[in-house]
C-alpha cells in the first residue's frame, strides 16, 4: 500500500482564516498536514504547537499518485495563507505549480 505525508509548519492565515469541520474558522499560525493513503489525501489542521488536529473542510480529497497529493498539499497552504475562511480548493489540481 502507497502512503506518504507533507506537514507544512508556521502558516499565517490570511485574512478570515481557515475553515476546519470541528472548530469551524482558524486564523492566526497554523500548521497543514496532508496524508496521502494512495487514493485519497486527508488535509488537517492545527494551531501551531498545540497538539489537536481538525480537519480541513473538503478533506478527504480524492488523489490518484503521490505527486498529485504533494501538489494539493502545496495547493492548500498556498489557500491558508491567502485566507478567506478557505477549505481544501476545489480547483486545486487546475493549480500549475
Amino acid at each position: 500500500m502507497a502512503w506518504a505525508s507533507w506537514t507544512t509548519t508556521n502558516v499565517f492565515t490570511g485574512s478570515a482564516g481557515v475553515r476546519s469541520d470541528e472548530l469551524g474558522v482558524m486564523t492566526g499560525d497554523v500548521t497543514v498536514h496532508t496524508t496521502w493513503d494512495g487514493s485519497q489525501a486527508y488535509v488537517a489542521v492545527q494551531y501551531s504547537g498545540a497538539s489537536d488536529w481538525y480537519t480541513m473542510s473538503g478533506s478527504p480529497v480524492a488523489c490518484q499518485s503521490e505527486a498529485d497529493s504533494r501538489n494539493l498539499h502545496q495547493a492548500v497552504v498556498e489557500a491558508v495563507r491567502e485566507g478567506g475562511a478557505s477549505g481544501v480548493p476545489r480547483d486545486w489540481n487546475a493549480v500549475s505549480l
